[in-house]
């Protein structure tokens, strides 16, 4: 049986470390290993010891590496797309509806979004269900996604599924059509009707990688600067105050 799930206060410390550790790993971040370590270490185990092999991995990998890793881990493999939305509706026109309720979210809750990132982006999300119960409503609906993501870091290896590992332990158990939901994106991958959503541009899945010539995801030069850097996520500006939530991704 699955152990009872985090209390409200754990919850919104998981998802604010996780959306710290999802961003794209700027240099600061291993001087925040210390801070984040004595958020874990009181959140319960089966966050805390995913979380911890992480850090570890952090503290112990040069960031030039995790950079690196990084941009290879979610900007070229569509399974490793960190936009919720793209697993349910690929780039159809469902998906610009889809766009719009993450925004309308945020505005309910008094909060715009403050930089270039799309309202979906995993880490932005995290930090929203940190403040909102929205957030984690929104987390919810995008279940099946996220556990396609989680099983697909941890096939290829990727450090970052201790992320989402501990992410999972923080939602209900998969079961019925949500489980039915992610045989069936490992199977078929998201709709394929491409409408141009803005900030979308070529394919960039690999040779032999699930789902070809399906769907588009983000390139490394269409987040951020012409070195495939991907830009600072929207209100990046420096550490977070842990584990109390401040929203960096969205600002009132």
């Amino acid at each position: 049986m699955r152990p009872k799930g985090p209390a409200p206060a754990e919850a919104a410390a998981a998802w604010q470390t996780g959306s710290v550790l999802l961003r794209y790993p700027e240099p600061e971040l291993p001087g925040l290993v210390p801070e984040l370590r004595d958020v874990v270490a009181g959140l319960p185990r089966a966050i805390a010891e995913p979380y911890g092999r992480f850090l570890d991995h952090v503290a112990a990998t040069p960031s030039h590496e995790l950079a690196v890793a990084y941009v290879e881990t979610f900007d070229h493999r569509k399974r490793g797309c960190l936009y919720l939305s793209y697993y349910a509706y690929g780039d159809t026109r469902k998906r610009g509806m889809a766009l719009l309720r993450f925004q309308r979210a945020y505005r309910a809750a008094g909060l715009v979004l403050t930089g270039e990132e799309i309202a979906d982006h995993l880490p932005v999300v995290l930090e929203f269900a940190a403040y909102d119960a929205a957030g984690r409503a929104l987390l919810l609906e995008h279940r099946a996604g996220l556990e396609l993501l989680r099983r697909s870091l941890r096939e290829s290896g990727s450090p970052w599924a201790d992320v989402l590992d501990g992410v999972n332990a923080t939602l209900p158990a998969l079961t019925g059509r949500a489980a039915d939901a992610v045989m069936r994106l490992a199977a078929e991958g998201p709709p394929d009707e491409e409408v141009g959503l803005p900030g979308y541009g070529p394919e960039s899945g690999r040779p032999g990688e699930a789902w070809p010539s399906k769907a588009r995801t983000p390139g490394p030069g269409e987040r951020g600067p012409e070195s495939g850097r991907p830009a600072p996520g929207p209100g990046e500006h420096g550490p977070v105050a842990l584990p109390e939530p401040v929203v960096r991704g969205v600002r009132r």
